[in-house]
This record gives C-alpha cells, structure tokens and sequence, in this order.
C-alpha cells in the first residue's frame, strides 16, 4: 500500500484506532450490488453497515447504520430514511433501494461535485473530471466553508452553462447544501466548520471511511441543530453578495456615489 503524507494538523488523531470499524471490513462491491450517486451511502455498505448488496435497506437498518458509523441520534438517522424512501415508487414502501436513489431529480442532482450530469451519461460512478474540477477551489490542507462552498456554486456554474437540462431547484439547493456540509459532519471540526482534505479526498475516491488515515467515530453525538448550523454556514458561504461594500480610494468612485 502506497503511504499517504499526511499534514502536521492529523498528527494528534494519528493514535486513534487505525482499523476498520470492528465488524465492519471494507469490501469494494460486487458486479450485482446496487450503488448511488452519494458516496456516504456507498461507504456505509462497502463496510456493511447498510446491506452490501444495496437493497431492502429498511428505517430500522438506515437508522443504527448511522449511528453506528457516524454517531447519528435515532431522530436524525429516521429523517434520512424519510427521505430516502420517496425514491422508491411502490405505495407504502417500507425499504428502498441504492439503485432507487440514482432516478433523476428525486434525491440525485446536477452540478454534483464528484458525479456527471444524467444528461452527460453515468450519474452514479466517481468522475475523476468532475471531481479535479470540484477540488481546484479546495486551496488549502484544511478546507473551510467558503472552499467547500466555492466548489459547489462553480459545479453549478459549470453545470448550468454546458447542461440544457440544467434543473436546481430550491429543494435541490436544500440536498445540495446537506451534501457539502457532510464532509465536516463526518469527519471535521463541528465548531470551526472545517474538516482536513487529505481525508475528504479518500473517502470521495475510496468511498471508504478514513481509518487508515488516523480517522475514527467522533463521540459527540450529531442532531439536527448541528446539521441545521453547517448547512446554513454553508448557505451563507455560498453567497455572491458581500456583507459591506469594498473601500476603493478613487475620485471617480465618490462621483458615481452621488450619482446614483
């Protein structure tokens, strides 16, 4: 196995535990195992959290998957289920599918940073392009909001310009900001809203979580006010309008001022 330099700032998490989740191998997936545009939910079966085949994943399974792996609460890991569960189409369903997840538009988006458009192609397997355009806003060893938050609004960008069917609507935007907080969620700074690329980088690649790398279950437990809190750092780092006007020493400046 090739080694990976690691930044100075994972030193300290270096004496955590560097094994997969006890009970929980990696195992990449099989020809017939169904997988999904998101990565988390592909990591979570590669280590059987959820079921490795991708099928009849169930409220139940889905929410100790969750906190098992992540330390979700109970309330939290049933909201994603609910989420989830529109994607399949039988009335009252009581389970879904990975491959439920990969129709267009229900949970699946454009401007993703890791996947191709639906009107590209594949929508659901790692893109090395998509993904090399996501990480050149990612300027730093720690990312922050405004990196992570810069490399969605330029998918979009970029999205929006070369895809006619480009489709992003506000509960998109919602997905959207869940998905570019998840990073830190999972294995950053809840209160700093930062998280080490070195680690996003694997997990993204690999959909593995980051053991190796130094990387264990944090022991706060994740709630809703804490999801709610990154997302909306997220939103407001997504902005294009600044919170104060930029001081220009210029004449010509004080002019249009009172012009307009």
């Amino acid at each position: 196995m090739r080694l990976i330099s690691l930044p100075a700032t994972l030193s300290i998490a270096l004496a955590a535990a560097i094994e997969p989740p006890e009970g929980h191998p990696w195992l990449a997936p099989g020809p017939n195992d169904y997988r999904v545009p998101c990565p988390m939910l592909n990591t979570l079966s590669n280590h059987q959290f959820l079921p490795r085949d991708g099928r009849n994943i169930t409220k139940d399974k889905v929410v100790s998957a969750m906190s098992s792996a992540l330390n979700f609460n109970e309330s939290l890991g049933a909201l994603m289920f609910d989420m989830a569960i529109v994607a399949n189409p039988e009335p009252n369903a009581t389970f879904f599918t990975l491959y439920q997840l990969n129709r267009h538009n229900v949970l699946e988006h454009d401007s993703s940073l890791s996947r191709s458009d639906t009107f590209f192609g594949n929508n659901h397997v790692f893109n090395e392009s998509i993904f090399n355009e996501t990480k050149a806003y990612w300027t730093g060893e720690i990312l922050d909001a405004n990196m992570l938050a810069n490399s969605k609004v330029a998918r979009q960008l970029s999205s929006k310009a070369f895809n006619p069917n480009y489709t992003f609507t506000s509960t998109i935007e919602g997905f959207s900001l869940g998905e570019v907080s998840a990073p830190i969620v999972a294995f950053g700074d809840l209160q700093a809203a930062t998280v080490n690329r070195t680690l996003v980088e694997y997990f993204f690649r690999n959909e593995r979580l980051p053991t190796e790398l130094g990387w264990s279950t944090r022991t706060e437990i994740i709630n809703i006010d804490i999801i709610s809190r990154l997302t909306q750092i997220i939103s407001n780092a997504s902005s294009l309008i600044t919170t104060s006007e930029a001081v220009v020493s210029s004449p010509r400046r004080d002019l249009h001022a009172g012009i307009y």
